[in-house]
């Protein structure tokens, strides 16, 4: 089969190299010019506009993005409108959210074009192990695709997930279970580095990969990163999120469905790029004020030590509800009585 490959970064020029693997004509189009004389040398036909991409591929064509989700996603989809026929297919693979994709399906319906939505996992090592595919659309537009599909995933790793959008909000929730797995992880292994065992953290990762319930992928790159640098002294803790999690979060608050653990993953990527938050400053003021309790300084000013705070309750009692009576009188909210 013969398609066009919009977007050749990490993943796109890995799949590019992983269809001609297997025996299928790419048309190549990135806006870096040696992203795309990687394609070629890897047999792809290279493209130096959308334009002349098109012109490259027979018709019914099938055009497949991999770009950053929002507006380079949108973008291209609207220049590629203006160029392609009626009855050509365009794949939005990239990490696009669930929700502009039944928008997009009717915006290129109405010029007689068609689409498909997939989720894509696999990350880096999709070009040996293949690609986990999670696709979105209609029946006969998944069957024309499919060659493409099994070209890209291993022995059963692709899906018709449902309609449009199907494919995103699947790859979207996956991607919500993938931040608890991680924050799961991070955790146990900051205890065992903490129990004073000195516990080889590579060598338990491939211990828990025979046998144990806990064994995964993940667990496995956790194990290589600890044998490159047991003490992870070469990193940050610095965790960026991608969207997809922060969407999981928000599609589950607006069905009022549960997801504790999602949540505080996402949430504790936020305070890994907030080190000496202001939160926490608040947080310590607070003890210092009704306590007394120490605080600790930033460098160069003095430390405050435990003593009697300024408003140690001095013109407090006075606010202070006086049982349930007063509870229920100040703000309304109910009460046990005896």
């Amino acid at each position: 089969m013969r398609l066009g490959m919009v977007g050749l970064g990490k993943m796109g020029l890995n799949m590019t190299l992983r269809l001609r693997r297997g025996a299928h004509g790419i048309v190549a189009y990135d806006r870096s010019a040696s992203a795309v004389r990687k394609a070629a040398r890897a047999g792809a036909v290279p493209a130096r506009s959308l334009e002349e991409l098109v012109a490259k591929l027979p018709a019914p064509r099938v055009v497949w993005l991999m770009l950053p989700a929002g507006a380079p996603t949108q973008k291209t989809l609207d220049e590629l409108a203006e160029l392609l026929a009626p009855g050509d297919l365009v794949v939005d693979g990239g990490n696009s959210r669930y929700t502009d994709d039944a928008p997009r399906a009717r915006y290129l319906g109405a010029k007689g074009l068609r689409y498909m939505d997939a989720g894509v996992s696999g990350g880096v090592w999709g070009l040996a192990d293949g690609y986990c595919l999670m696709v979105g659309g209609e029946r006969r537009d998944f069957k024309r695709l499919e060659p493409v599909l099994k070209a890209l995933a291993p022995k059963d790793g692709y899906l018709h997930a449902g309609p449009i959008g199907a494919g995103h909000y699947t790859k979207m929730v996956h991607n919500g279970i993938e931040y608890g797995m991680m924050q799961a992880y991070a955790e146990g292994f900051a205890l065992l580095k903490a129990s004073g065992f000195d516990v080889d953290l590579a060598k338990t990762c491939a211990l828990w990969n025979r046998g144990s319930v806990v064994r995964s992928w993940l667990l496995e790159l956790a194990g290589s990163a600890f044998r490159k640098d047991p003490q992870l002294k070469g990193l940050r803790g610095w965790v960026q999120d991608s969207g997809e999690g922060r969407w999981t979060v928000l599609d589950a608050v607006e069905r009022g469905v549960p997801v504790p653990v999602s949540a505080l993953s996402l949430f504790a990527r936020f305070s890994s790029r907030e080190p000496d938050a202001f939160a926490n400053k608040v947080l310590a003021a607070l003890r210092n004020e009704f306590g007394g309790h120490a605080v600790v300084a930033p460098a160069g000013l003095r430390s405050r030590r435990p003593g009697r705070s300024r408003a140690s309750g001095r013109g407090l009692r006075s606010h202070r509800p006086a049982g349930a009576k007063a509870r229920l009188r100040d703000g309304g909210h109910a009460v046990k009585k005896k």
